[in-house]
């Protein structure tokens, strides 16, 4: 069995498989209706309905109406029909809903009524009405329906009037849907004892227990990446980027910046704003630089994204060590500490962050040093690396659940031969699957894979069916939607059977002979 889609009614094969739904339920299994000769019934109000839908590949798995003109099936059924409603309300009629019986004990039902209420909102109504079968008063409520006035119909075919305002279906909607597999570069899934972390009550960022907590966290993150010391900042990676180009302003020289995706093209952008001098050598996205040609690049420092998080490919860091012997090497690393192996010893600076690889929440980052930074007063104040001082203190007001969570975070087992191994299947699954994966193997990030989409498949119309099926893919930031490109990032908690049936559903998606 196929993974249900959802959508509107547009094809001449879908409404006639309506209009035999339609028969089936309201005819031959709800007596509402006389039977037909040839299995059809054609709704009264069909040219005034639209049709939400749910297909089985191309088999119609379930439907329901959505009527918005006056006056509604109900107004012919319940006398003075407003009286029984909430005043003040923008009202839409629910009609037909019918799912086929191998369907109804999945998720058809909701999955009907959430693109109805979709649907509804677009078009400005904040209150739908229906009669519901008596047969499903208790799904009806559940699903936060309220029922009104008396049964209508007939003895054999009752139905309750009831109507949903769209704060219970938000509520509703909130309770019924299951929590997704998130597989972003960011927000990512953390552990339990992270979440519990962050939700324990604050202290001061001045106290003695913030700064023993301050000081393990710094030990940690050194122990993780060999670097010599660690600054903690408040604020996001291009933060911490700001923080490094504001040190490579004072340290001076001409550089050399590597830009082979979006984030090599963005530290372009820190050292324009920065005025720093520097060229920049650019290579294909998601392929990988010809090491030969920046070993001969005249420069004093190179500056590079060590996992490039917009395409997948790992950047050689040992390769960049060995070429910058005698040079500064700075790295961006934001996307690589915590989920590959590094050792950051001799290198000059390098930017990390909470959220990503290191499992725990967004809002702090992190600049990695080899040398002691004295302050620097033609800097501003909250990027002088230099202000930071000590070990056991920040000069600026820290959320300690932020770093609480850090610390819950690094004190759980390192997770490296379990991604690597996780992403080596899942690769290996996508390609039997005909997908086109962005970085070759031997330049790859475990923790990125970048999937390339054919022209006709749009990369937002995938990435929002992959999240009606319960999983959450990268695909909104611009230079993805440019691409026709959907990533599956894994930074998080995951295992192989929370994703066993992904690489069939986006392959099934590519598939489709009418689209997503």
């Amino acid at each position: 069995m196929t993974a249900v889609r959802f959508k509107i009614a547009s094809e001449a094969s879908e409404l006639e498989q309506i209009h035999r739904l339609n028969h089936a339920t309201f005819a031959e299994e709800i007596p509402q209706h006389p039977r037909s000769a040839d299995g059809i019934l054609i709704d009264r109000f069909h040219d005034q309905n639209t049709y939400v839908i749910a297909l089985d590949g191309s088999r119609l798995a379930g439907m329901l109406a959505v009527r918005t003109d006056r006056p509604f099936s109900l107004d012919t059924k319940v006398p003075n029909l407003d009286s029984h409603l909430p005043e003040g309300r923008s009202m839409c009629e629910v009609r037909l809903l019918a799912v086929a019986s191998e369907r109804r004990r999945g998720p058809v039902f909701r999955g009907l009524m959430r693109l109805a209420t979709q649907h509804c909102l677009s078009l400005g109504f904040d209150t739908a009405v229906i009669s519901a079968t008596v047969r499903q008063l208790k799904l009806y409520g559940h699903m936060g329906f309220k029922p009104f006035g008396s049964l209508v119909g007939t003895p054999e075919a009752q139905f309750q009037p009831m109507y949903l305002t769209l704060e219970d279906a938000r509520e509703r909607w909130r309770a019924f849907q299951p929590e997704r597999v998130r597989l972003l570069p960011g927000p990512v899934n953390v552990h339990p004892a992270v979440r519990r972390a962050l939700a324990a009550p604050s202290i001061s960022h001045r106290c003695g227990e913030f700064a023993a907590m301050l000081r393990e966290v710094k030990e940690r993150l050194r122990e993780l990446t060999g670097a010599e010391r660690a600054t903690l900042l408040f604020g996001s990676g291009t933060l911490a980027n700001d923080a490094v180009a504001a040190q490579i302003s004072r340290e001076g020289g001409r550089g050399l910046i590597l830009a082979n995706g979006e984030f090599g093209e963005r530290l372009c952008d820190h050292a324009r704003r920065f005025g720093l001098a520097h060229s920049a050598l650019r290579a294909e996205w998601g392929s990988v630089f010809d090491y030969g040609r920046v070993a001969q690049a005249e420069c004093d420092w190179i500056w590079a994204v060590h996992c490039e998080t917009s395409t997948g490919v790992l950047n050689d860091l040992d390769a960049l060590k060995g070429i910058c012997r005698g040079k500064r090497l700075y790295l961006d690393c934001i996307s690589s500490v915590g989920t590959v192996p590094l050792d950051l010893s001799g290198v000059r600076l390098a930017s990390g962050v909470s959220g990503k690889g290191l499992g725990s929440f967004a809002g702090v980052s992190m600049v990695f040093h080899d040398h002691a930074i004295a302050p620097a007063p033609d800097l501003p104040r909250y990027l002088d690396l230099g202000c930071y001082g000590r070990e056991d203190e920040v000069p600026y007001t820290f959320c300690s659940n932020l770093i609480a969570a850090l610390r819950a975070a690094l004190g759980l087992e390192e997770k490296f031969a379990h991604v690597a191994s996780l992403a080596s299947w899942l690769r290996a699954s996508l390609r039997e699957q005909g997908l086109c994966i962005l970085a070759p193997d031997a330049h790859a990030s475990p923790a990125v894979i970048t999937i390339a989409l054919p022209p006709q498949v749009p990369s937002c119309r995938m990435g929002q069916a992959m999240e009606e099926r319960g999983y959450e893919l990268s695909y909104s930031s611009s230079y993805l939607r440019e691409r026709n490109w959907i990533q599956i990032c894994l930074m998080g908690e995951h295992g192989r059977e929370e994703l066993a049936s992904l690489p069939s559903l986006l392959s099934g998606a590519v598939n489709w002979d009418d689209r997503i």
